[in-house]
């Protein structure tokens, strides 16, 4: 193998926390070179001394890091998508070396299925829209064990203030219990309460910094019932519209379209894939709801759905969800803004 500019050489890597398994095909697709560093570091020095090459890596955590330093020396660096990469590859024989040949392989034939990879600021912007949504989920729980704790024994919330205002959680430190450890118990439970709703809206406060000037995020919010959170949740993880060929690809990339089990005449749908960012879904799903007060448009579709009948209300919503994330990405891909539609309008007048 020389080092000639008319030959490439393509490199699969099985990345572990420990160490990273490096396999390396020459132009012809045969085995040249096979070795395991222990770091990034030691990776990146062993690479600038291969002649020009392909890279290829299973997307991770941390799967952006490397694909920013993995740019600076590859001449294509291909993320590799971890659902879709076990589809191709059903093989009882797997290990580190093993993966890292199938990567490379596949780099060869040009048939990785890829991920796409946002800037550093985007994936950071997403991991903090993520980490709101648990954080929430840390305050629900303790609000719901506030609720459990009282119920249990028998005492009713005041109804001149609601639980979670400043006078509600003032009350809650105020009560007396025969038992001491169920004031331990509540004390607990407040203080985590309050730590939580302190760190959400720390976490708020940088997020609209982040996005107040962001046009996109500003035009999704002209769908009625579509506020902040959502619209920030869904650019982040859209992030550039225009690398989906069409709308259909959004109800697949956001987990809202059902699960297919098809055998020649017989098609049977499941339940929705749930693939993709779960904050969105949930996100979206809330929105629906909000947006079905606010707009005849999307009243009329989820009625539409709904046919009038109760044991469709669940698949209605998710339906909308799915119709709303169509629209955004058509609204941002063309720049548009809302615009009501005049036959939902008169339908539901």
């Amino acid at each position: 193998m020389t080092s000639g500019g008319a030959e490439m050489l393509y490199v699969g890597l099985d990345i572990h926390k420990s160490h990273i398994t490096v396999c390396v095909l020459d132009s012809n697709g045969k085995v040249f070179q096979r070795w395991q560093v222990s770091d990034a570091a030691e990776l990146m020095t062993r690479l600038k001394e291969l002649p020009p090459f392909e890279v290829c890596y299973e997307a991770s955590t941390g799967y952006g890091r490397f694909y920013e330093l993995l740019t600076t020396v590859a001449a294509q660096v291909a993320v590799a998508h971890p659902g879709l990469l076990r589809l191709i590859y059903q093989s009882k024989k797997k290990n580190d070396r093993a993966d890292a040949l199938k990567l490379a392989k596949l780099l060869y034939v040009g048939e990785v299925p890829k991920v796409h990879v946002p800037p550093a600021d985007v994936r950071a912007w997403r991991e903090l829209i993520t980490f709101r949504k648990r954080l929430i989920e840390k305050r629900t729980r303790a609000k719901n064990g506030l609720r459990c704790l009282l119920r249990s024994l028998g005492i009713n919330p005041p109804k001149e203030f609601g639980l979670w205002t400043k006078k509600g959680t003032a009350w809650l430190r105020s009560l007396e219990f025969e038992q001491p450890l169920h004031s331990v118990k509540r004390s607990m439970l407040v203080e985590e309460l309050d730590t939580h709703s302190k760190h959400i809206r720390l976490v708020e406060k940088e997020l609209l910094e982040f996005s107040k000037d962001n046009p996109a995020v500003q035009l999704l919010q002209t769908i009625p019932g579509v506020g902040l959170r959502t619209s920030e949740a869904v650019v982040a993880f859209i992030d550039d519209p225009h690398r989906f060929a069409n709308s259909k690809r959004l109800g697949s990339y956001f987990g809202l379209v059902p699960s297919q089990d098809q055998s020649g005449r017989i098609n049977r749908l499941g339940h929705i894939t749930k693939e993709g960012a779960p904050v969105v879904r949930a996100m979206l799903t809330e929105a629906v709801w909000q947006a079905v007060r606010r707009s005849p448009t999307v009243k009329s579709f989820q009625m539409r759905v709904q046919r009038g009948e109760s044991d469709r209300r669940k698949i209605s919503v998710i339906a909308t969800a799915h119709y709303l994330v169509r629209v955004m990405w058509s609204m941002l891909k063309n720049g548009t803004v809302w615009k009501e539609q005049k036959t939902a309008v008169t339908a539901a007048a």
